[in-house]
Formats: C-alpha cells, sequence, structure tokens
C-alpha cells in the first residue's frame, strides 16, 4: 500500500507530509569521538537500526472526534539534553494508531542511548502544516514514553511495549506533589518495534596475499600484517579492519578478515589496503599499500591477477613510487550472516563479571589520596566509577542480573592473602544482585579486608573460566564478560598468559582497567591489539583475542568514554567466537 493508509485501521491517514523513513545524524554517534577510537584500534559495533511505532488506548482530547497523535522521538545526549530525532506522521482521528513513518537510528553497543516517544494530539488547524513545522507547545500532550535502545534489540521479537504516563506541568509544593493526583498517570501503551537493516548482515570474506615484499629489516625479514581502512569524505583514512602479524615473512598469505558492508559504506566506496612490518616499540614501517574498492577485489580475485603496492613520495600525494611487490586476493566471498543482534533476538545473554584490584599500591582507603577512598560526599572513586559505568553498559544483556563479584591482592581479617575471594564475604557463593550488590559488597569489604599484595591475575582468570566452562557443557546460550580493575602492572604475567591462552577457547572476554599514575605499558601485552597474539608456556597460541585493556589516565580528559574504549571490541569478539564454532542463533 506505499505511504497509503486503510480506513479499517480505526479511520487512519497519513497528514502532514510523505511519511517513510527518517534519519537523523544527532541520533549517530559523534565523529570525533568515533575517530580517536578507531585510530587507536577500538572498533565499535554500528548498526542501522529500524524502529516503527503503534499505541493503544490513547487519551481522547477532541470533543467531537477521536484524537489526531503524532509521535516525536528524542535521544538523551551526553549532558542530558533531548535532541530530536524525527517524527511521525499525524494519523487522523485513532486512540489506536500505527504509525507508517519509521526512523533509523545508529546502534551503539558501547553506549547507553536513552530514548523518549512524546505523543501529541495535533489540532485540526495545522493538519495541512507539514510535521516538522509544526509548533509543539501549541498542539495536545498525550503523554510520554523512555527506554533505552538495547532494551529494545535485547527482546526475543524486539518490540517492547511501554506505559505512557502524563506529568502534571505545574507542581506548585512538595505537599502537592507528594499529592497522589500530581503523580504520573497512565494514557494508555506504545509499541516500539526493532528491524536490523540488512545491509548491517551482509559480509565479504577475504584472504589476501602478498608477494615480494621489500625487507625492512636489517638482520631478518618482515614481520607484515595489513590495516584495511575507508576513506571519508574529508579524506581522512579510518580503519575498519586489520589482520594479524606474520613472522620472518615476504610471501605472506594472511587468515580470513570479514569486512561488514556497513563499516565501508558500499562496495564502491575506495579502501586503502597498508602493509606494516610490525616493530614491538609500535611505530610500524610502512611496506606498501593500494586503493581499491571491495568492487575493485572481486575483479581482482576473478582475473587471478595482482595488484602492484605502491609507496607516496615527498613530491606529494600524487606522486607514488610503484613496487614490485604485489597484492593478491585469494578468497572473495560474499554472504548474509548472523549479527551481534541476532544471537541477542535468539536467546544469547552477556553475563557481568568483575574483580577488583586491593593491593596495598591503591594507598590507606582511609586516606583522600587513595584510588579506593570512599568520599562522605557520595563523588565515587574510580573502582567505582569503573563498576557504574561498564555495568551500566552489560546489565541490560543479562536477565537475571546475578553478578559474581571478587578481590584479590587483600588479606581477609585473621587470614593469609587471597588472589581471589568473593567480594560478598561468603565462602560459598560469589554472586551479589545487580549493581548496587557490587557496590555495597565493594564497601563491605574495603572494612574487612587488610590491602597487601602482589597482583595476581591468573586465580581471578581461572574462576571466570571455570564459570564460562560449565555454562559451555551444559549448553547455555551464555557469554561472560570479566572486567578486571586494577591499579598496577601485572606480577604474574606468564601466568597470566596461560590462563588466557586456555580461556581463549571459551565464551569469554575478559576487560582491563587500569587506574591511578602507573605505566601500564607492559599491560598492553595481554591485548592482542597492540600486536601478535598470546603464548603459553608450552607454545601453544590462543585462539583468538579475548582482552581489552584500556588505562584510565589516556582517555579521563571527558571528551571519550572509558566504556565507549574498554566495550567497543566486545561485538566482534563475541561473534568470532560464534562464527569460529558454528553457533547459529536460535530462530
Amino acid at each position: 500500500m506505499g505511504n497509503c493508509c486503510s480506513d479499517t485501521g480505526g479511520g487512519m491517514a497519513a497528514v502532514g507530509g510523505t511519511a517513510g523513513l527518517s534519519y537523523n545524524a544527532a541520533a549517530s554517534s559523534n565523529d570525533a569521538v568515533d575517530w580517536f577510537l578507531k585510530s587507536r584500534g577500538y572498533l565499535g559495533l554500528f548498526s542501522q537500526i529500524e524502529l516503527s511505532f503503534s499505541a493503544a488506548d490513547l487519551r481522547d482530547r477532541d470533543v467531537l472526534s477521536k484524537s489526531d497523535p503524532m509521535l516525536v522521538v528524542y535521544m538523551k545526549a551526553r549532558d542530558g539534553a533531548l535532541v530530536e530525532v524525527g517524527r511521525t506522521e499525524v494519523v487522523l482521528n485513532s486512540l489506536n494508531p500505527t504509525w507508517i513513518t519509521k526512523h533509523i537510528i545508529t546502534y551503539q553497543f558501547e553506549v547507553v542511548q536513552t530514548l523518549v516517544f512524546r505523543i501529541y494530539d495535533v489540532d485540526t488547524q495545522f493538519h495541512n502544516v507539514d510535521v516538522k513545522m509544526l509548533k509543539l507547545d501549541e498542539q495536545q500532550f498525550l503523554g510520554e514514553a523512555t527506554c533505552t535502545l538495547s532494551q529494545i534489540v535485547t527482546r526475543k521479537n524486539r518490540s517492547l511495549t511501554l506505559d505512557l504516563v502524563r506529568r502534571e506541568e505545574t507542581i506548585t509544593s512538595i505537599t502537592e506533589e507528594s499529592n497522589p493526583s500530581n503523580r504520573p498517570k497512565h494514557c494508555g501503551k506504545l509499541t516500539v518495534h526493532a528491524e536490523e537493516c540488512i545491509n548491517s548482515k551482509t559480509t565479504t570474506e577475504l584472504i589476501l596475499r602478498c608477494s615480494d615484499l621489500d625487507c625492512k629489516d636489517l638482520f631478518s625479514r618482515n614481520d607484515p600484517f595489513l590495516v584495511i581502512s575507508k576513506i571519508v569524505e574529508s579524506g581522512t583514512h579510518i580503519p575498519v579492519c586489520k589482520t594479524e602479524v606474520l613472522k620472518n615473512e615476504t610471501k605472506p598469505t594472511w587468515k580470513s578478515v570479514f569486512l561488514n558492508i556497513q563499516q565501508v559504506g558500499s562496495k564502491d566506496s575506495p579502501l586503502i589496503i597498508e602493509c606494516f612490518n610490525f616493530n614491538s616499540n609500535g611505530k610500524h614501517d610502512l611496506i606498501g599499500k593500494v586503493q581499491k574498492s571491495l568492487a575493485d577485489l572481486e575483479k581482482l580475485h576473478s582475473s587471478g591477477q595482482g595488484q602492484n603496492l605502491f609507496l607516496p613520495t615527498a613530491a606529494g600525494n600524487n606522486n607514488h613510487k610503484i613496487l614490485n611487490s604485489q597484492l593478491f586476493v585469494d578468497k572473495f566471498s560474499e554472504s548474509v550472516q548472523y549479527t551481534f543482534l541476532d544471537y541477542l533476538a535468539g536467546g544469547f545473554e552477556l553475563n557481568f563479571m568483575v574483580a577488583v584490584d586491593f593491593t596495598a599500591s591503591n594507598g590507606n582507603p582511609r586516606l583522600p589520596d587513595s584510588l579506593h577512598y570512599l568520599d562522605p560526599s557520595g563523588r565515587p572513586n574510580a573502582y567505582q566509577r569503573a563498576i557504574l559505568d561498564v555495568g551500566e553498559v552489560l546489565q541490560v544483556y543479562d536477565s537475571d542480573k546475578r553478578f559474581p563479584a571478587w578481590g584479590f591482592g587483600a588479606r581477609p581479617i585473621d587470614g593469609p592473602v587471597s588472589h581471589c575471594f568473593n567480594l560478598n564475604g561468603s565462602n560459598s557463593y560469589c554472586e551479589v544482585e545487580g549493581i548496587p550488590g557490587i557496590m555495597m559488597a565493594y564497601t563491605s569489604a574495603l572494612h574487612n579486608v587488610n590491602l597487601a599484595g602482589p597482583t595476581l591475575f591468573g586465580p581471578v582468570i581461572s574462576n571466570a573460566a571455570l564459570i564460562a566452562g560449565q555454562s559451555l557443557a551444559n549448553h547455555g546460550q551464555k557469554y561472560f564478560v570479566l572486567l578486571i580493575i586494577t591499579d598496577g602492572v601485572v606480577t604474574d604475567l606468564q601466568e597470566t598468559k596461560d590462563a588466557l591462552v586456555k580461556a581463549s577457547d571459551l565464551p569469554l572476554s575478559i576487560l582491563i582497567i587500569g587506574v591511578g599514575g602507573a605505566d601500564f605499558k607492559e599491560m598492553e601485552i595481554l591485548d592482542a591489539d597492540k600486536g601478535e597474539r598470546l603464548e603459553s608456556s608450552t607454545g601453544r597460541v590462543a585462539s583468538r583475542d579475548i582482552v581489552q585493556f584500556v588505562p584510565l589516565k589516556d582517555v579521563q580528559n571527558g571528551e571519550i568514554s572509558v566504556v565507549q574504549a574498554l566495550l567497543a571490541e566486545l561485538p566482534s569478539q563475541f561473534l568470532t567466537y560464534m562464527r569460529t564454532r558454528d553457533i547459529q542463533p536460535c530462530t
């Protein structure tokens, strides 16, 4: 029926302009933040979500007919201000409208995206005015509802029904505010349905190979890896994918990489493929690069031919030195793959776990300069802030909200130093109720343990791996996320590597936040983003990267969210685990 309305639905009709799709850039993420994160390798999940709306039992504000409702969608900005995303058409004479207009919002896993929906009864005199031009203070307010985008997409049918409420606009005293007549009044229900746009699911698998790479190392061969970046309108290169590092290779063939069409823009969007020689100091040598679109790479694969790499010359960007080295596409295949949101809709959950560092290097908790100091004003310390911020995002994906919580590096009263003790003080169970339960257990532990040391991660990781392994054995649809908050460099580095390599085969990811002013460079070894995969003491290599490490001091200037930096890779780690084991969501 296109944009038409049927009379059978309560005399519904679309007025105020053409109904259809609406997209608002304000709903997207901040470009500067995105660039900062992506330039450091933090590649988050960005899926386009189409929202559709219907309501039931709306208040009737018209005397001779029923209300003519219009829905306005807002997103709450970081400062708490509401930013309008868009408006629907007006549905005439209906208390149970189903709006035609859809709104597309960019879903970001690592951000709590709060939505506010307000419904207005549009006065008859404005029915010929474009909805974008309507002044909302001239319309009758019918009710509002609020939720987060994650609450919608985690529902199995991706539909969420909310109670509409209406608060009296004028409350003149505390007495009146406590009066039941001034409390939120129910004004019907709003149902919001989410659909993931199909282009988010179109994935290209590439196996890339290079020949005759110029040697950059003096006494050995190259350790090459590839970085694939897209070119945005400003000409800036934004990394979207990279390969593993291969040691001592001049003719490398890398493992498959997967590019989402959503990441690159379109099949014809230009991509820069750069080949680097890995250096442990982070200053990687550029061996050469090519500029090709996915369509170009598909042609290279079909022809079996290679593309010569080039290096920019000092003369300018348009002058290149063509190299003998070539890039080959050994595999190019397109498929519609299950997405992170498909698994959520199929019943998979993310189970949050937390481990807190109680070593003596944090300082005396009774003194204001301690990282564990409990400010009487209620201002959270670095540990509390990390728990609150990460927990706020992850708790939505955990249905029972019972979170395992541990401490390490402390001596319980009249006991030896423990490197993994239950934060709640129990000897038999480690779970607490919700984020408030973690906060209460943390505060209680500060009064019941003596800070000690050293800083050992191995026991905590092994405990988390045990829980993940038990869930896997019971065929649970769960993926576990362990947050470790620490003020110092780990002292059992090899034992930690062994535990991480073993855990890489389990449904588990580990997030590490470094608080305080310590030099955390050694900790970056645990995060495979910075180089090659971890290797155990027996020579076994981790099956995948499961660690994301972020030092708080690097991102605490207020511009970048620690949560964004920390959680950005979690969906891709989840998908790598599911896809390599051919685990499919229930439909």
